[in-house]
C-alpha cells in the first residue's frame, strides 16, 4: 500500500497540516509581491479517482498548505538571529541553497545576524568547538560556483537538548536545517523540544536527498545533477566495453534503499542493458540469474553489456561480510560493485570464455559537483520558500514542490518512510522497455507465466 493510500484510509493518523508558533501581527517588509492567503492549499495528488474516494470518505480533499510570503508575519526581522545548517552527505546545490536562504533574508526582510553552523549539527554542541561563521550577500555571492558546502557537513545523532540550549544562548529564532532523511529527523526533534520548552523558534527543513527518497517533496535538489552526471560515466562505461570482445562495462550508482537515480540514468542514456536496484529481488546462479543473462545476449545479440547497479542492490548475495553502520546507524551496504566484478570475471572464467570487466564507482565524484540548470533553480525556489514559512512562524515542516507549486509538509510525514521505486510504475516500465533486460533474463526458455515481482519475465520472450 502506498503512503498516499495509507493517508486515504487512516488519515487520522497522517496529519497534513504544519504547526505554526502564533498568529502573524507584524506586516511584512517584502515588496512588490503577490502575497497568499492563510487558506491557500494545494492538492495531495493530482490524480482524480484518489481525489474523489478522499472526497467521500473524509468529507474534504486532503491538501498541504501553499508555500510563499505572507502579508503579516510572526517573527520580527529586527530582532530576528538565523542558523543555518547543513548536515549529512554532499549533494549537489548545497550552496546554492545556503546563498538563496541568507539573500532572502537580507534583502527581503532586513535580517543582518545569519549564522552558518559548521560541520552540521555538531556545530551546535560547544565542546567541539566549532565556531559558527557569519553570513551576508557579499560572503556567499560567489559559492554557488563551487560543489559541496562552504559550512561543512556531519553524520551523527547529537544531544537535542543541548543544540536547543545553544539556540536559546545564541538568540535564535529561526533554523534552517537543509539535509535528508536523518537530518530532518533531527530537526523534528529539535521543533518538539522547542515546543516543549514554549520557545518560539521556527525549524524549517530543506530536503537534500540525492536519492530522492523523501515523500511529497518532489523531485529534491541535486538529483537532476546526479542523472545528467551519471549519464556521462554511463557513456564512458559504454565506450569501454565496446573496446574488447565480450565488454562489460559496471557502473554502481547511489542508492542505498532507492533506486531512483539508477533507474533515471538509464533512461537518460539508454545504452544500459541491466539495470539493478534495491526494490529488484533479482537472481544471480541459475537460468534466470544475471551470469547467464549475460552469457545470453553475448550468444545471441551483441558482444558488450553495460550494466548500472544501485549501491543497495543485491545485498543477499553477499554473505561472510561483517556489518558495519555510519556514524548516524544507518546501516552501511556492502559493496555490490566490487562483488558483482568478481562473480561476473569468475563466471566467464570458469566458463572459458573471453570477457573483460571494466569497473566505475563515481559516487563521490558526483556528490561533489555544483548544481546544474533547473536543478540550481530548484534550490534557489526551495531556499526563497523556506525564508517565508519561518517568518510567517511555521514550523516542525519542510519546503516541498507539487508540479508548479511549493508546499509545507510536517517534517514527520515527509519522514515517515523511504520513497521507493514501484515495480509496477510507468517508470519501471520504461527502464525494462530501455533495457530490454526481460529478454535476457528469460534466457530464451519459453514457460507459462508472466512478469513476477522482480520486474522479470518468468521464461517468457516478451
Amino acid at each position: 500500500m502506498s503512503l498516499i493510500e495509507k493517508i486515504l484510509s487512516s488519515p487520522k493518523e497522517y496529519s497534513l497540516d504544519v504547526e505554526t508558533l502564533g498568529t502573524c501581527k507584524i506586516e511584512s517588509p517584502v515588496r512588490n509581491r503577490d502575497f497568499i492567503d492563510d487558506d491557500e492549499r494545494i492538492l495531495i495528488t493530482d490524480n482524480a479517482k484518489d481525489l474523489q474516494r478522499a472526497a467521500e470518505r473524509l468529507g474534504v480533499t486532503p491538501s498541504f498548505e501553499r508555500a510563499g510570503p505572507h502579508q503579516k508575519i510572526f517573527h520580527d526581522p529586527s530582532w530576528s538571529r538565523v542558523g543555518i545548517v547543513t548536515a549529512g552527505g554532499l549533494c549537489p546545490g548545497l550552496n546554492h541553497v545556503i546563498k538563496g536562504l541568507v539573500e532572502i533574508l537580507s534583502f527581503d526582510y532586513g535580517i543582518k545576524t545569519i549564522y552558518g553552523i559548521r560541520y552540521g549539527y555538531a556545530g551546535l554542541i560547544p565542546r567541539y568547538g566549532y565556531e559558527p561563521v557569519l553570513l551576508d550577500t557579499d560572503r556567499v555571492d560567489t559559492i554557488h560556483e563551487q560543489g559541496g558546502t562552504m559550512l561543512g557537513s556531519s553524520r551523527g545523532q547529537q544531544n537535542t537538548g543541548e543544540i536547543v540550549d545553544t539556540l536559546a544562548r545564541m538568540n535564535i529564532n529561526l533554523l534552517f536545517c537543509i539535509g535528508g532523511d536523518g537530518s530532518l529527523r533531527c530537526a523534528l526533534d529539535i521543533a518538539e523540544e522547542c515546543k516543549r520548552r514554549r520557545l518560539a523558534i521556527s525549524v524549517i527543513g530543506i530536503p537534500k536527498t540525492i536519492d530522492n527518497d523523501l515523500h511529497f517533496v518532489g523531485r529534491s535538489f541535486g538529483f537532476e545533477t546526479a542523472v545528467a552526471e551519471a549519464t556521462q560515466i554511463i557513456q564512458a562505461a559504454h565506450t569501454e566495453a565496446k573496446g574488447t570482445f565480450n565488454g562489460i562495462g559496471l557502473v554502481k550508482l547511489m542508492g542505498r534503499d532507492s533506486g531512483f537515480i539508477a533507474a533515471y540514468a538509464t533512461l537518460a542514456n539508454p545504452v544500459v542493458n541491466f539495470c539493478l536496484i534495491p526494490e529488484l529481488d533479482f537472481e544471480l546462479e541459475g537460468p534466470n540469474g544475471l551470469l547467464e543473462a549475460l552469457s545470453y545476449r553475448f550468444s545471441r545479440f551483441k558482444d558488450h553489456a553495460v550494466i548500472v547497479v544501485a549501491e543497495g542492490a543485491g545485498q543477499r548475495h553477499i554473505v561472510g561480510e561483517p556489518e558495519h553502520q555510519d556514524a548516524s546507524g544507518n546501516i552501511l551496504k556492502k559493496d555490490i560493485g566490487e562483488y558483482l566484478k568478481r562473480r561476473i570475471t569468475d563466471h566467464f572464467k570458469k566458463a572459458k570464455r573471453e570477457s573483460s570487466v571494466k569497473y566505475f564507482d563515481p559516487s563521490y565524484t558526483i556528490r561533489s559537483v555544483p548544481a546544474k540548470g533547473t536543478d540550481a533553480i530548484r534550490c534557489y525556489m526551495l531556499a526563497r520558500n523556506a525564508v517565508h514559512a519561518a517568518m510567517a512562524g511555521r514550523t516542525n515542516c519542510v519546503v516541498g514542490n507539487q508540479n508548479d507549486w511549493y508546499t509545507l509538509v510536517p517534517i514527520r510525514l515527509a519522514t515517515i518512510e523511504r520513497q521507493k521505486v514501484n515495480l509496477n510504475s510507468d517508470l519501471w516500465r520504461a527502464v525494462l522497455d530501455a533495457t530490454g533486460q526481460t529478454i535476457y533474463f528469460s534466457g530464451g526458455l519459453k514457460t507459462n507465466g508472466g512478469v513476477n515481482g522482480t520486474g522479470m519475465l518468468n521464461g517468457v520472450m516478451p
